[in-house]
């Protein structure tokens, strides 16, 4: 066979290799995704539970990348130190060179075995769970028989003139070896799929040893530079560039001894192809036993190198759509969640500011709380379109991503709306009390400061209900629906008889065409509107309440559209069995 013939097999059996990880880190993901963030979120108390999270996590996804993502994303958020997450990649980083060792077995007989039965899972499995099992069994065959093809194609290299003449061209330089199998693993994305064709060239006498454990080095270094350049932001760079500059320590360490180290492991394991798999492992342990008592410390570096930038001039940019988490569904849904507190948290702040309207007009509160509306538009348009990018990157077959993106952006569309009632109507109704001079009575303020006090808690219950979807909290938010409509009704007694008082008390305002009448009517549209704004809030509940009770259906009126309406069905209304 001739050498081009070779190359060209040999580049059709590592894309195989590549696809067949990426088939299982994709099925994992989906699957089982939202259970592996919060195994990783719980697991980040202590540094040995940090690394040993990172282990299990790396070896089900077969992606140290992947879990380099999610630490990435939870870091940059604020939501974990960078020492556990730190933690985590010698984790991860060991997690790899364990896959390694597992798929350098010769299991080719496997292959069609899983393969089939992946693929049988795939289309007759209903649930997207397994679904998803199927689609990472499938992965697994294609990867044992990409390496069993690779062994079968390198056996006769030997005798090919042309591949021996390159490959023979890397003895004696080592540095050389270092940065082709830097070049290609970045290229790749996969250090396990770099790793083990060099274990296959290796076993089959194509290069030397010396060789074979310096593109394993180059290996461990091109695997963090994907995470490094999709990185934007400071904080989201640190975690990669830390990882990078442990696995280039490593490296230098390791680069004198590598010949020594060499003989040592040849008489040890007397197999080429195993000596590469265990040095890749007996590396990766390493670094973890040297710098796993030091994550503090080198957090705090990393920090200092590379600081917080000031806060943006402009609130509705956004600090965490990062398009490096696009590939991993689960960080990406994290990091709109993130963005949408934030919406949450301006507008507190405009609710804040309207209140201060109604007791003495600002114009400098006014024009903050237009800034603030435009920084709400602004962010909910760029979480919108950072969800349709999830939606088109990631078929989100696993229903609970499907639904928790669903439930993002219903929450973005609400709180656009309610940012539009305060800024376009709370405001225009203050504005205008003010310029006529005429101010609200002690007891009107006092029926809208009970109303608004409400709505602060109803909005952070609504948050609570957004984050951690607790059946009870979104009884309680929606339960709170009974005191604004008690309000209400107070707002509505308190108007007729002030407005009774009044005009008995002047009787040339019955003449005034009206505008007494007018004036008094501010109390109840500003009621309207806050009502109207509980309503949006309330929405954030009516999921979470369906979802606990999935055997029973209102019969009150319920809202075609996720946007909160008027007529939103009521925890406790009368409900019918459901249908034996």
């Amino acid at each position: 066979m001739s050498g081009t013939l070779i190359l060209v097999e040999l580049a059709g059996q590592v894309g195989l290799l590549l696809w067949g990880t990426h088939m299982v880190s994709t099925g994992v993901q989906r699957g089982f995704g939202s259970a592996l963030r919060q195994a990783l979120e719980r697991n980040l108390v202590r540094r040995w539970q940090a690394f040993l999270t990172g282990v299990g996590i790396t070896t089900l996804l077969q992606s140290s990348t992947a879990t380099g993502l999610m630490a990435t994303s939870f870091t940059a958020a604020g939501v974990i130190a960078l020492a556990p997450a730190l933690a985590v990649m010698l984790g991860a980083n060991v997690g790899t060179a364990l896959i390694t060792q597992v798929l350098s077995f010769n299991a080719a007989l496997l292959a069609p075995p899983l393969v089939l039965l992946g693929v049988l899972a795939f289309r007759w499995a209903r649930g997207s769970r397994f679904k998803n099992v199927g689609r990472a069994a499938i992965g697994v065959g294609l990867m044992l028989m990409a390496l069993s093809g690779l062994q079968h194609t390198l056996g006769p290299v030997e005798n090919t003139p042309l591949l021996r003449s390159l490959l023979e061209s890397l003895g004696g330089e080592p540095a050389i070896a270092i940065l082709i199998a830097f070049a290609l693993t970045w290229a790749c994305h996969s250090s396990v799929a770099i790793v083990l064709v060099v274990a296959s060239l290796a076993a089959s006498q194509v290069i030397g040893a010396t060789e074979s454990l310096a593109l394993v080095l180059g290996a461990n270094l091109g695997g963090a530079m994907p995470a490094l350049l999709h990185a934007s932001a400071p904080a989201a760079r640190r975690l990669p560039l830390g990882n990078l500059l442990v696995r280039l320590t490593g490296a230098l360490l390791a680069f004198p001894w590598l010949a020594p180290v060499a003989r040592a492991l040849r008489e040890f394991t007397g197999n080429d192809g195993r000596l590469v798999v265990d040095f890749h492992l007996l590396f990766n342990l390493a670094l973890a036993l040297l710098f796993l008592p030091f994550v503090n410390q080198l957090g705090r570096a990393l920090v200092r190198l590379l600081p917080d930038p000031p806060q943006p001039a402009d609130p509705g940019r956004s600090l965490y759509l990062e398009s490096s988490a696009l590939d991993t569904p689960s960080v990406a849904l994290a990091n709109a969640t993130r963005e949408t507190l934030r919406m949450a948290d301006m507008l507190e702040a405009m609710l804040r500011g309207a209140l201060d309207m109604f007791r003495a007009r600002d114009r400098a509160r006014e024009e903050d709380i237009g800034s603030a509306d435009r920084a709400v538009q602004q962010l909910g348009a760029s979480i919108r379109s950072y969800l349709v990018v999830i939606g088109s990157e990631q078929t989100l077959d696993d229903a609970r991503e499907g639904a928790r993106l669903q439930e993002i952006l219903s929450a973005v569309i609400n709180l656009e709306h309610v940012s539009d009632i305060v800024a376009n109507s709370l405001l225009d109704f203050a504005v205008r009390q003010s310029k006529r001079g005429q101010a609200l009575s002690t007891e009107e303020f006092g029926v809208i400061a009970g109303m608004h006090a409400e709505l602060l808690e109803s909005l952070k219950l609504a948050m609570a209900v957004f984050l951690h979807r607790d059946a009870g909290d979104a009884k309680r938010l929606v339960e709170r629906k009974a005191r604004l409509r008690q309000l209400e009704s107070e707002a509505t007694t308190l108007s007729i008889q002030l407005l009774r008082d009044q005009a008995a008390g002047n009787r040339s305002a019955l003449a005034d065409g009206g505008a007494f009448a007018e004036d008094s009517g501010t109390m109840l549209r500003v009621v309207r509107d806050l009502r109207r704004i509980h309503s949006h809030l309330a929405s954030f509940a009516y999921p979470v309440v369906h979802r606990a009770r999935p055997r029973r259906r209102f019969r009150s009126r319920l809202p075609a559209s996720p946007v909160a309406g008027e007529d939103e069905p009521r925890v406790g209304a009368t409900e019918e069995p459901a249908p034996r």
